[in-house]
């Protein structure tokens, strides 16, 4: 067995991981602190052009080997395991939740309240936007005051865009360019954005926040230690005292030769999916449930948000093509009256190219070519399509959990997770009238331009999912507290997505990374 002796264990490599690593190692210089990752690392920037080319001419993935074949789960959005994690493929949204997502309980009754306050989580909010260098543009909306501008301006709008926010605002909504980690000239060891537009996919030239840049820039220097395709099985609990003392892990090339990581503080910073699970599977005679798990919660309350998306086409006229994963966004409805019916959701607009790009047959079926087959072409390329969508706030029940499957098993026999969402009653007694107010809401954006909305749809799974490790102050009713400290074991912490009570109405990496600089803090005087 190889024995590593450190200060700070980390257990997993995505956006969350990383931004531990970089602040742990300016807070205590000294610290020894190891980062351990299942996956492999994918510190190849100068082949990122030539997976892009690849991705678009063939459909290839653009991340070779970011998976690996035997640790799946059901009800996941993405299997990706790599260094980096999920944040390779994250587009780069920047979105903060609102004060309201920390007091659902006090102000409406529902969900529960987070055990923070909103003025304490901002401060937060804006170090991770210097940290990850958001480009983003104030809300128009008073009650999304900010204590510091963001490090830089707005992405500039496309011509598209700057036509399609004329549009949506004559419903009265205001919209701003959507905040995005995306360098608008070369920083912090990345390149400028060359508007590539495949954010979501691969960045060519490092523009777009990726984790890998942060774990080079630490590893090189020696502030950390990184060990990649290193799976870690197990948490072992002192046998008398409320701590973790080892974690075991196996090398994917040393499937017979176990790793045991000993440390002062372990932290369990595996997103909302692999850290329930890694809790879950540390049972033990003393711990049959898990550790952290002596609220039965561990793996419950699940959470992410609904979505409705529309097509919407107008007579304002269009060009698909420029920089078409930038969106606009509208925080009019992050906020909703007490007194009124609860429903909370941001309003995103999109352009598109659905229904525009040429075809070989007519609606009849009949092969077009030559000049039939332009002609059909520019008859379909005038106004514009506008893709429209709402993220909308719901709340667990919780039977929204993560279970350990004993029918699907990895090389080592683990049980693989199973994820389940469900929503709480008062989400379900709501969700039609929900629909309906959405709905209405892109309805009234399409009336200007003699818009008109062509296709509605759902999402049948819930997006920027989190939960699993709730934080709450009470240790019967959650799994560890505001800094992510679990509340059985005194120097085991979680940390990001599992950590959130609820998922909120707009993309969540950025509340995800501000509650881990928040964590840091605590971890550092361990």
């Amino acid at each position: 067995m190889t024995i590593h002796e450190t200060d700070v264990c980390i257990i997993g490599g995505g956006i969350t991981s990383a931004m531990l690593a970089q602040k742990l190692s300016e807070l205590r210089p000294r610290l020894r602190i190891v980062v351990v990752e299942a996956g492999r690392s994918i510190f190849d920037v100068e082949n990122r052009g030539r997976y892009r080319e690849r991705a678009m001419e063939y459909g290839e993935h653009p991340w070779p080997e970011d998976y690996i074949a035997d640790q799946k789960a059901d009800g996941i959005i993405s299997m990706t395991m790599a260094v980096g994690g999920l944040a390779l493929h994250w587009g780069g949204a920047c979105n903060r939740f609102s004060e309201e997502d920390l007091r659902l309980k006090s102000m409406y009754g529902l969900a529960a309240d987070w055990p923070l306050e909103w003025r304490e989580l901002e401060r937060y909010y804006c170090e991770a936007e210097r940290r990850l260098n958001v480009s983003g543009e104030p809300s128009p909306h008073p009650e999304d005051r900010r204590s510091e501008p963001y490090p830089q301006g707005p992405i500039p709008l496309s011509y598209n865009l700057q036509t399609l926010k004329a549009w949506a605002e004559q419903s009265g909504l205001k919209f701003s360019p959507l905040p995005m980690a995306r360098n608008l000239t070369p920083s912090g060891g990345r390149g400028g954005c060359c508007v590539y537009d495949t954010c979501g996919e691969v960045c060519p030239s490092g523009a777009r926040y990726s984790p890998d840049f942060t774990f080079r820039q630490l590893m090189e220097p020696n502030k950390i230690v990184l060990h990649d395709r290193t799976l870690v099985r197990r948490l072992i609990p002192d046998e008398r005292r409320p701590m973790v003392v080892a974690a075991q892990a196996f090398h994917q090339d040393r499937p017979d030769d176990p790793v045991e990581y000993r440390a002062k503080t372990f932290v369990v910073a595996s997103g909302y999916c692999w850290s329930s699970h890694l809790l879950l599977l540390s049972a033990s005679s003393r711990f049959p449930n898990g550790l952290a798990n002596s609220s039965g919660l561990v793996g419950r309350y699940m959470n992410g948000h609904k979505f409705i998306q529309a097509t919407a086409n107008i007579d304002d006229q269009t060009f698909p093509g420029q920089n078409m994963t930038h969106s606009l966004i509208s925080r009019e409805y992050f906020r909703c009256p007490t007194d009124k019916p609860f429903v909370r959701h941001d309003t995103r607009v999109w352009e598109s190219s659905a229904g525009r790009d040429p075809r070989l047959r007519a609606p009849d079926g009949r092969l077009l070519l030559g000049d039939e087959l332009m002609a059909d072409w520019r008859s379909r390329t005038k106004g514009s399509s506008v893709r429209l969508r709402a993220y909308v706030d719901v709340h667990p029940s919780a039977d929204s959990r993560l279970t350990l499957d004993q029918s699907n098993r990895n090389r080592y026999g683990d049980p693989m997770p199973k994820i389940a969402h469900h929503v709480d009653a008062a989400t379900l007694a709501r969700e039609a009238a929900t629909r309906a107010h959405v709905l209405g809401v892109f309805s009234t954006l399409a009336k200007a331009s003699n818009g008109r909305i062509v296709n509605t749809s759902e999402g049948d799974y819930l997006d920027h999912p989190g939960g699993g490790c709730r934080m709450g102050r009470d240790p019967a009713t959650s799994v560890c507290d505001s800094h992510g400290r679990t509340h059985d074991h005194e120097n085991l912490f979680v940390v990001g997505a599992p950590t959130t009570p609820t998922g909120g109405c707009t993309n969540g990496t950025l509340t995800f990374v501000a509650l881990t600089l928040r964590s840091a803090e605590e971890i550092a005087r361990m």
